[in-house]
């Protein structure tokens, strides 16, 4: 099993910026299509980025062109690139395997990102 740890949350102004890191515990992630989710107060968790071993995206359509996936293998991290950040953004973004298959994939303690001004 893999454990993942997000950090780089934080409060931001809309039209602002900031990168969110996913750090794996092992090697071998490479070995594994990943994705950024997010969870909303009061609502369902979904999928907001995807990023395959081939390096193929997806992204939701409300953060397309907004939100870029990326990640550096030897460093087994997964990134979170967030521009133009909209109040609609703020929730607690977590990084895991793509698709999630409880209980073997866990999700981890999230970083928290809130948009306001």
């Amino acid at each position: 099993q893999v454990r993942l740890v997000e950090s780089g949350g934080g409060l931001v102004q809309p039209g602002g910026s900031l990168r969110l890191t996913c750090v794996a515990s092992r090697s071998g992630f490479s070995l594994y299509a990943v994705a950024w989710y997010r969870q909303a107060p009061g609502k369902q968790r979904e999928l907001v980025a995807g990023l395959t071993s081939e390096g193929n995206t997806n992204y939701k359509d409300s953060v397309k062109g907004r939100f870029t996936i990326s990640r550096d293998n030897a460093k087994n991290t997964v990134y979170l690139q967030i521009d133009s950040v909209k109040p609609e953004d703020t929730a607690v973004y977590y990084c895991n395997r793509w698709p999630v298959v409880l209980p073997r994939d866990s999700w981890g303690q999230g970083t928290q990102v809130t948009v306001s001004s």
